[in-house]
């Protein structure tokens, strides 16, 4: 019988994948991993540990933490037993983690590192629903409140000896409508909203993407995407554990490169900035070589080019194929090795990806999928396929998901994906999910004859000039990125008589360029202020916007000293650049551009 919930379903996996490698991370040097079988084991300890001390069917317990195992165990712990999952971002501020806790009224908390402990506990006297506090890593002497994760463990064996049947039973007592989880937006325009997902919501969205996505027990991941974020905690997660496959999680952002080469992973979501800073790296690599290596490069992505445009009208020569096989070997393995060796295709969202760099990629032989949805959408409302894909679009919708689009352009979606609602917020949720039960994505898009979709922007983030012309930055912006002498960038114009940019500069590209035309400078100010750095980095801003209307071209930038980060929160964890902040926090630089 076909798994209702996700509980269900993990168990049924369990039995299924039982001596198959689960999870792994890096421990002493090396990824190391366990068993299904042990994965269900720990799943089923700490779910009656958390029995163990009160929680009950119903309960909200919140979840800090980075991506690791414990992660996987606590919200498959949790939901075993009917509760809710509540999961935070460790970025955030204390203050922003209070808030959740309190709005939740969560019971419980997990804690990964002795930092975030550390958050939890200076916050505690504001918290009186809040009963124990779990830490998976070891941080100062326990208090009465507190519990280490491993005897969460030792709780649940003791518990069992006295309940013997209260796993199995709770398991069946959760139901498809149940909530699963309730995720916290990042509250960019006023307080977090709570969305609420059900079981079902999360389980039909898995269900649709493998009828669609190609995975089983004989692929791997590399996770690094937050799992508190709905699409890895759908693709990345329940996903992958729905098809028995294998899971590594990456020690950080920072090192996912290096753990891409240790894990060879086949199959890897990600977000666009990942590919972004692959394909900088590589054409500042390319530029950087001898003109005999560079113009090898080149020819084989002009090769590239011909091979797919060929491979499109399903007739390919021997003599192409020979030159293809031939540009893989020089130049395009040198990509491969550096995402494993093993990828079969990348799936990517959370944010717009530039055609520019998908069709870079595909030309070299990767392919990544795109997709589209929304945290309230559990995520995922369209993907690419290996079948069906076009690069620009987001896909067409999968299976048992509903599209149409607005008369003011604006993507409208139902289906059994969307969410219940936002937690002790029904104005909010009436004003997203209508009468008729579609809700409003707050997206501008179109569908194409082929039943692709394609999404300009957001419709918040449309920028109406003085003169009354709609610009969607998102498309200038990704052409932008494209230079090897820009990082990020953010482009600037509401209300305004022409566009204007911040662009974090590739300071690499930015110094060697300096190097190479002797221009000498003390620091970084200095470089950035050049006129001649300046004047370069404006003839590819105009090379690359040169087909866009007048009035979406950029007229004046910034060169700005450092990276927009999630640290200072400029970032949202899935790395899209929070506009409002940035606009806020450098508006005296951006008013400067007006001057005339």
């Amino acid at each position: 019988m076909e798994a209702k919930t996700l509980v269900a379903m993990f168990q049924d996996v369990v039995k299924k994948h039982g001596q198959k490698t689960s999870l792994m991370q890096k421990v002493e040097g090396e990824f190391k991993g366990f068993s299904y079988q042990e994965f269900g084991e720990r799943v089923k300890n700490f779910a009656l540990g958390l029995a163990s001390l009160g929680v009950t069917h119903g309960d909200r317990i919140a979840l800090v933490s980075e991506n690791r195992p414990e992660w996987a165990i606590s919200d498959f712990a949790i939901l075993s037993i009917g509760a809710t999952n509540v999961p935070i971002y460790p970025t955030v501020t204390a203050q922003q983690i209070e808030y959740i806790l309190k709005d939740s009224g969560s019971r419980l908390v997990i804690v990964s590192t002795p930092d975030l402990l550390e958050k939890v506990l200076g916050i505690l006297d504001n918290l009186p629903a809040l009963q124990k506090v779990i830490y998976m890593d070891d941080g100062k002497t326990p208090k009465d409140f507190m519990l280490k994760f491993s005897d969460v463990y030792e709780m649940g064996k003791a518990f069992e000896k006295k309940h013997a049947d209260y796993f199995e039973k709770a398991v069946k007592d959760v139901k498809p409508d149940d909530l699963c989880g309730i995720i916290y937006t990042s509250g960019t325009t006023g307080a977090p909203k709570g969305v609420m997902l059900s079981h079902n919501n999360l389980l039909s969205n898995v269900k649709a993407a493998r009828s669609v996505i190609r995975i089983d027990e004989t692929d791997s991941l590399l996770s690094f995407l937050p799992l508190c974020h709905s699409f890895e905690r759908m693709a990345g997660h329940f996903l992958a554990v729905s098809a028995g496959a294998t899971i590594a999680y990456a020690e950080s952002v920072e090192t996912v490169a290096d753990n891409l080469g240790e894990v060879k992973p086949t199959l890897m979501t990600s977000v666009p900035r990942l590919f972004e800073k692959i394909y900088g790296k590589v054409i500042e690599n390319a530029n950087a070589g001898s003109p005999i290596k560079k113009k090898i490069f080149y020819w084989a992505l002009n090769t590239g080019e011909k091979y797919v445009a060929a491979k499109y009208k399903g007739k390919i020569s021997g003599g192409l194929n020979f030159k293809y096989k031939l540009a893989t070997k020089l130049v395009f393995s040198k990509l491969h090795h550096r995402v494993g060796g093993n990828l079969r295709f990348f799936v990517s969202g959370g944010a717009p990806l530039p055609k520019e760099i998908a069709e870079f990629f595909y030309k070299a032989g990767i392919l990544i999928l795109e997709g589209y949805g929304l945290t309230e959408t559990s995520p995922v409302i369209t993907v690419n396929t290996e079948e069906k894909f076009k690069f620009g679009s987001v896909g067409p919708t999968v299976p048992g998901v509903e599209v149409k689009i607005a008369e003011d352009g604006e993507v409208l979606t139902r289906g059994p994906h969307v969410m219940k609602g936002y937690y002790k917020n029904p104005e909010a949720t009436a004003e997203t999910i209508d009468k008729d039960g579609w809700l409003h994505t707050g997206d501008i898009g179109v569908m194409d004859e082929n039943g692709m979709l394609f999404i300009t922007d957001r419709k918040k983030n449309i920028i109406v000039t003085s003169g009354g012309k709609n610009v969607t930055p998102a498309t200038i912006e990704n052409l932008l990125i494209t230079s090897p002498f820009i990082e990020q960038t953010m482009v600037i114009g509401d209300r305004r008589n022409y566009l204007t940019a911040l662009i974090v500069p590739s300071f690499p590209a930015l110094k060697k360029f300096a190097d190479e035309n002797g221009i000498s400078y003390s620091d970084v100010k200095e470089l950035l202020t050049n006129e001649q750095v300046y004047q370069a980095v404006e003839a590819d801003v105009k090379k690359l916007t040169k087909e866009l209307a007048r009035f979406e071209q950029v007229k004046k930038f910034t060169l700005m000293p450092k990276e927009f980060t999630i640290a200072d929160d400029e970032l949202t964890p899935t790395l899209k650049v929070k506009r409002k902040v940035v606009a806020e926090k450098y508006a005296d630089i951006i008013n400067q551009m007006y001057i005339e």
